[in-house]
């Protein structure tokens, strides 16, 4: 096959290489991609901006609106209800396939509000003329999803129109305060240390108040904040001991874990405020001297019953006069007969007061204290965008741009946040994948050092449904990059920094069960404008060398139109969705267009599109070639081939298929369900890398994990063109057949003896013996072929554990550690260490070998003859109804030796010795184990949260900070008796 390539390359049409040091590819690389990103997130924020300008202000006495709950509903009687009415709604897949309506925006309110509340109405009608500039912001720029506004008074405007569905209670807890978009545009970041009252009269009904404040105070806090929780009576508690006297950044994980010790607080006691004061200013001012926090704004909740005095001695030493730490004191109950005392400290202290009576009001009560918070912005006249970091809405990655807005009337009252929302995928699109290399990759993350795209970033987990990991949305750059032990590359990445890194890394593939060792060069710089900085990482050994070739475009498109060839489908050869008019082209039909100059104003690579006409030519003659093979009954009468599948380093696929779709074993295969087994924004097919890291004319063979019936085996070989010493790889090869077919063909290889009387003194044939026990395993040691159908797909290392622990020990196969600090455990009640990983899997059958002497070269010919090809793709899928809790694994994979051709050994059991031998299959990554099966010799090998909380990497602060403004203005704000200085 390689040799069918090389002839119509070389000898058919021109070709030249590309060849540059990875600095200089990178710097045009980098150029190309920031240059795209920043682009398009400025187009972004253009829109952002111009729905800031716009917002009149009135009162009418009666106004009826699309509420997202109520339309299209009706009453008993066939009528419309009220807030409802007809809203046209037609799918669109712009918006993942949900039903919108592109003319009208619908208004969602809190199940705890009232529809018709005055205030809810008033800011519903003038917030009506944002429709027309989000309608107005998707025609200029239809690249745009969702636009929206959150008001501060609790309702969500959305565009486009959308109906909303509440839980099976009936409710939607859905309120856009508590979103990181609206926290962080709302305020500046801030230190906050929370005092909960634990004192006798705080029992019962109190209590659970009270622990309900401080979650929703929580909910409140984002990720450039910091925080800590004193319980106090007369001593001081801290809720997390282990975090004495000091802040953790308020990210979900850290929240998570104080929410969990909210149940243990337990009222006895008198209430000591004063210590409690004391301390909580203590660590602000020391924390905020470390330059480890916030550096910006500072408070103190306050969560208590009452305050006996005014301990205005505590403020004089403390935080008088700058009064830079504020007061919000939330009085939990319904007597007011200390009310006056914390009345007094919010207003002495630049703060707030709530009162609250019951569970119901606490939700409205906390977020009073934003508004306090953002009004230094309000008479700054700053307004600050913000984007967030990725989080995952209706399954699809995105990050979301913000922009917080005020009336000026009074010196400025929040009105809410405007914004709208990135697909991360779309940025991926931006990516030119083509230039990376088979293993490159594009990465960015946010100026705390979370990853915002990444390969092995990974949100959802495969349970009955997709659904999201608890703390997705805080993945670290050192938990994916995990081997930069000194957190070099990340370091310098949050610090905005632009340089180079480079590191011997292990990337996992197949979900982790396998490993491939490379050298990467990183390459980063921050993208300007935002908080974020990408990176670019190279493999050493791809990318170094480009081919091109030169063909007609005639011949190209007539080549590219065939019906077996696909491009794929997250790369960008035209930008069809600018404008309007280009967003039902499929990517062929757009380049057709630009390349005849039908569409001059379509955006397109040309270069890409080059080198994609030139694959489509020249590998069209295997179209023929493939049908001639599938005609010809003799070379597959038992349709044991399935599918054979071609992919070129531009994207293009060619697929063949030798049984009906329907009859295939695995209908996943190269189709939108295999992320792992087709082209992606951000990889290569699996089959594809595997194939490339193997010694050249080598196929690479294994079952798929991603079929549970285990039922075909897939094989690939990479394709590289000789040039004197250039050799780069031009495309992978493969096939899909069935196991069943592959098995026969392994067994009838392996009982072919080259004795005189062609009998075998020793067969893998268990109807002529029982001696030995015969496997064929891959080079990480997986079971490809056994006499036992069970152990098919399964780790060497679980079915013949003592001869594995011996092939580690001869150096035939290497063990390598791997750490995975994304994962999810089930924990089982009762069970204190519930994560079970491979190392944890007893090796229980110790078998030894004796050689078998078999020829497999007729297997080895039909795959060189059909292309073969592998693909993994494992979903490891939960099972039972155990809760899935984030934890840390280690973990081990094993690689093949490839200088050991073939090896024997010996184990020494209590009364007895078993023998074995492995043997390398000639142009493969098999290897044949034939074990002696004369006696057991089982063997069992030995087999891995205060410090992780309290570890505080780097970050980078926000450039913004608007913590108090020196005006000494005191407004009194009539909510419940609430007092507010600015």
């Amino acid at each position: 096959m390689t040799h069918f390539f090389q002839k119509n390359i070389l000898n058919n049409w021109y070709y030249h290489f590309y060849s540059s040091c990875h600095s200089v590819l990178f710097t045009h690389l980098l150029w190309i991609l920031w240059n795209n990103q920043r682009y398009y997130l400025r187009r972004k924020k253009s829109s952002i901006l111009h729905i800031g300008k716009l917002f009149p202000i009135s009162v009418p006495f009666q106004y009826e609106y699309f509420n997202a709950v109520l339309i299209n509903e009706v009453d008993e009687e066939g009528n419309n209800v009220e807030l409802g009415g007809e809203f046209i709604l037609e799918p669109n897949d712009h918006f993942n396939n949900l039903s919108v309506n592109l003319s009208h925006s619908v208004v969602q309110v809190p199940t705890n509000m009232y529809n018709k509340d005055p205030d809810i109405v008033n800011g519903v009608y003038w917030s009506e003329a944002l429709n027309k500039v989000f309608v107005d912001n998707f025609e200029t720029d239809p690249t745009l999803i969702w636009q929206y506004f959150g008001s501060a008074k609790g309702f969500f405007r959305q565009y486009p129109g959308v109906k909303w569905h509440p839980d099976e209670h009936g409710v939607i807890g859905f309120d856009c305060r508590n979103r990181k978009w609206y926290i962080q545009a709302a305020t500046s970041p801030k230190d906050v240390v929370i005092l909960v009252d634990v004192s006798g009269s705080m029992k019962g009904l109190r209590l659970t108040i009270a622990r309900q404040t401080v979650s929703s105070i929580l909910d409140t806090l984002g990720d450039d904040d910091f925080f800590n929780i004193i319980a106090y009576n007369q001593e001081i508690h801290y809720v997390e001991p282990c975090l004495n006297g000091t802040l953790v950044r308020a990210d979900r994980t850290n929240k998570d874990h104080f929410r969990e010790h909210l149940d243990k607080l337990f009222a006895k006691g008198i209430g000591l405020l004063g210590e409690a004061l004391s301390e909580a200013f203590t660590i602000l001012n020391d924390f905020n001297q470390t330059g480890r926090g916030s550096v910006c704004s500072q408070a103190i909740m306050l969560v208590t019953d009452g305050a006996t005095e005014m301990y205005d001695d505590v403020f004089e030493k403390f935080n008088w006069p700058e009064r830079k730490v504020r007061i919000f004191p939330y009085l939990i109950g319904r007597e007011s007969a200390f009310a006056d005392n914390l009345k007094w400290m919010a207003c002495a202290n630049k703060g707030y007061f709530s009162q609250i009576s019951t569970l119901a009001d606490v939700q409205e009560n906390v977020m009073r204290y934003l508004h306090v918070m953002s009004r230094p912005k309000v008479i700054d006249h700053e307004h600050d965008t913000v984007w967030t970091e990725a989080y995952v809405d209706s399954a699809v990655s995105i990050c979301s741009f913000a922009l917080w807005l005020f009336m000026q009337k009074n010196q400025g009252i929040l009105l809410g946040v405007v914004g709208t929302d990135i697909p991360l995928q779309e940025l991926m699109k931006l990516i030119p994948k083509h230039m990376l290399g088979i293993h490159g990759y594009v990465f960015a993350i946010t100026n705390n050092g979370y990853i915002l795209i990444h390969p092995d970033l990974r949100p959802l987990y495969q349970g009955s449904q997709k659904r999201r990991k608890p703390h997705y949305s805080s993945v670290d750059l050192s938990e994916v990059e995990w081997e930069d032990k000194d957190d070099i590359l990340r370091n310098a990445m949050v610090n905005r920094r632009t340089g180079t890194f480079s590191m011997e890394t292990k990337k996992t593939v197949d979900r982790g069960r396998r490993v491939l060792k490379m050298h990467y060069d990183y390459y980063y710089t921050d993208i300007k404008g935002t908080p974020f900085s990408v990176g670019v990482a190279l493999s050493r050994g791809h990318g170094k060398y480009f081919f091109r070739g030169n063909v007609s475009v005639d011949a190209g498109l007539r080549d590219l139109e065939q019906p077996d060839v696909a491009l794929a489908d997250e790369w960008t050869y035209c930008n069809t969705e600018e404008e309007h008019e280009h967003r039902h082209l499929t990517q062929i039909q757009a380049i057709k267009l630009f390349m005849t100059g039908r569409r001059l104003n379509l955006k397109c690579d040309r270069e890409l599109i080059q080198e994609v006409l030139f694959d489509a030519v020249v590998t069209a003659p295997l179209e023929a070639y493939w049908t001639g093979l599938a005609l010809n009954k003799s070379e597959n009468s038992d349709k044991g081939v399935e599918i054979t599948f071609l992919g070129t380093r531009s994207g293009l696929s060619r697929i063949n298929l030798f049984i009906p779709t329907d009859q295939l074993s695995n209908q996943d295969f190269l189709t939108a369900e295999d992320k792992e087994g087709v082209f992606n924004a951000d990889h290569f097919p699996l089959w594809y890398k595997r194939a490339a890291e193997q010694v050249p004319g080598t196929f690479v063979y294994s079952i798929p994990f991603s079929t549970e019936n285990k039922s075909v085996v897939l094989a690939s070989t990479a394709i590289q063109l000789q040039d004197d010493r250039k050799s780069p790889i031009f495309a992978a090869v493969g096939i899909q057949m069935k196991l069943e077919y592959f098995q026969r063909k392994f067994w009838t290889a392996c009982r072919q003896c080259t004795a005189l009387d062609g009998k075998c003194s020793i067969s893998c044939d268990n109807d002529v013996s029982t001696d030995v026990n015969c496997y064929l395993i891959d080079n990480n040691g997986f079971i490809l072929v056994t006499e036992e159908q069970s152990q098919t797909g399964l780790f060497f290392g679980e079915v013949e554990g003592a001869v594995m622990n011996k092939l580690l020990q001869m150096g035939s196969f290497k063990r390598i550690t791997l750490y995975d600090y994304q994962a999810l455990c089930r924990d089982y009640s009762g069970s204190s260490d519930s994560a079970r990983t491979l190392s944890d899997v007893s090796m229980r059958s110790a078998v030894s070998v004796v050689l078998c002497i078999y020829n497999l070269n007729n297997l080895t010919y039909l795959a060189v003859e059909t292309f073969l090809e592998m693909v993994d793709a494992d979903s490891q899928r939960s099972r039972g109804k155990t809760m899935m809790v984030p934890c840390d694994t280690e973990y081990p994979a094993f690689v093949s030796e490839r200088t050991i051709k073939e090896t024997t050994g010996n184990i020494q059991c209590d009364n007895c010795v078993r023998s074995f031998v492995i043997q390398q299959i000639p142009s493969s990554n098999l290897f044949m184990v034939v074990v002696d099966n004369k006696c057991d010799c089982s063997s069992i090998p030995p087999s891995l949260k205060c410090d992780r909380l309290k570890f505080q990497k780097d970050r980078k602060k926000p450039e913004s900070c608007h913590p108090f403004h020196p005006e000494p203005t005191c407004v009194l704000l009539e909510i419940r008796a609430a007092h507010v200085i600015t």
